[in-house]
């Protein structure tokens, strides 16, 4: 018998995050408003590569993930093509 699974991804890093400790608003703004407050809280958190990793594995689309916005993201993903 063959059962499939579905590997979940571990999310544990989520925990040490900054991001987590300030709430969403900074990350996820309003479309137009400033991700200033949102980067310099990210260039300070110790997980900041695997956040960027993830939003990148996930294509995460929207909101400031390891650093980066949501065109910075698209631009790296499209030179590492």
């Amino acid at each position: 018998m063959y059962i499939e699974t579905t590997a979940t991804p571990d999310l544990a890093w989520q925990e040490e995050a900054l991001c987590a400790q300030t709430g969403g608003d900074f990350f996820f703004p309003e479309p137009g408003s400033s991700v200033r407050d949102a980067k310099r809280i990210c260039a300070l958190c110790p997980i900041r590569s695997a956040c960027l990793d993830f939003a990148l594995s996930n294509e995460e689309r929207f909101g400031v993930w390891g650093g980066l916005s949501e065109r910075e993201r698209l631009a790296l993903r499209r030179t590492s093509r």
